[in-house]
């Protein structure tokens, strides 16, 4: 599976290039026809490539540094039936990100009604993971994804976060966001967030604007969509989810000095049934 990306970053050391190369890094998930990380992959696995053009990769090596996790939550009326399978999901997430060896960020937001920070981001999982267990369904409300993911993405961009991923547990209601899906991507594009989707039911067909984005906005940033028919497959979905982010790694690859930068970049693997999703690292001129 290829993913579009936008530009990596350059860093200090590396093995040795031209000195007219310059070094770039991205985020990769790798993954099995399951769904479920590979770990111990070689540089020699993967493949990156700049506008078709293949680029030397340098280096595969685990991704070690803190994320910034928001997680976003469709507590509407139409989650209602789901919420006992949200928060032991949730739970099941929060206790792999926790375990992890490092202390990773994560904030809480809830979607009925209106975007509302249930805790804002911090090191203190056991308090997120207590306002995961606090969630119900708002009576006689709606979800506002759509609007949750741009107040989300702005929100990055004011903090500087600088390794930032959007979980998103939703339900097959509607999304009474009203939102035309460009003014949701740009904004998402902006913030360089990898999103994630594990949506539970069937969605519906005439939310254009929101099938737009649960596709493109997962698939242009290296994020997963998942589409879970039954809620009591949830938790395994999200303990997914939760693995594939702490077993992610940094890929190191060289780009020939250049004033213009690529319009696309897509990172795959030549190992047959891996499955590769990747986003870059921030650089400090992609922070605004």
């Amino acid at each position: 599976m290829a993913v579009a990306l936008t530009v990596g970053s350059a860093i200090a050391t590396a093995p040795h290039v031209s000195a007219q190369a310059r070094q770039h890094e991205i985020y990769a998930s790798a993954v099995d026809d399951k769904g479920d990380p590979i770990e111990g992959l070689p540089a020699s696995d993967f493949l990156v490539r700049e506008d078709k053009v293949a680029r030397e990769v340098l280096v595969a090596r685990h991704a070690s540094d803190p994320m910034q996790i928001a997680l976003l939550i469709d507590n509407s009326t139409a989650a209602e039936r789901f919420i006992r399978d949200y928060r032991e999901a949730l739970a099941s997430f929060l206790d792999i990100i926790a375990a992890d060896t490092v202390k990773h960020e994560v904030a809480v937001i809830t979607l009925a009604d209106r975007p509302t920070i249930s805790a804002d981001y911090t090191t203190d999982l056991a308090r997120a993971k207590a306002a995961t267990q606090r969630i119900f369904a708002q009576p006689g409300s709606g979800s506002y994804l759509l609007d949750g993911i741009i107040e989300t993405s702005n929100g990055i961009v004011k903090r500087d976060a600088p390794r930032p991923v959007i979980v998103a547990l939703i339900s097959e209601g509607p999304d009474l966001s009203e939102r035309q899906y460009q003014s949701v991507l740009e904004p998402l594009k902006a913030a360089g967030a990898t999103l994630h989707v594990v949506i539970v039911g069937r969605p519906l067909n005439n939310e254009v604007d929101r099938g737009i984005v649960l596709d493109r906005g997962t698939r242009e940033t290296g994020g997963r969509y998942e589409n879970v028919l039954a809620s009591s497959g949830l938790p395994m979905r999200m303990k997914q989810v939760a693995n594939e982010l702490t077993k992610q790694y940094l890929v190191t690859y060289s780009r020939p000095e250049s004033l213009i930068p690529p319009e696309e970049i897509t990172i795959t693997s030549n190992k047959p049934g891996v499955t590769v999703r990747g986003t870059p690292k921030k650089t400090p001129k992609d922070k605004r």
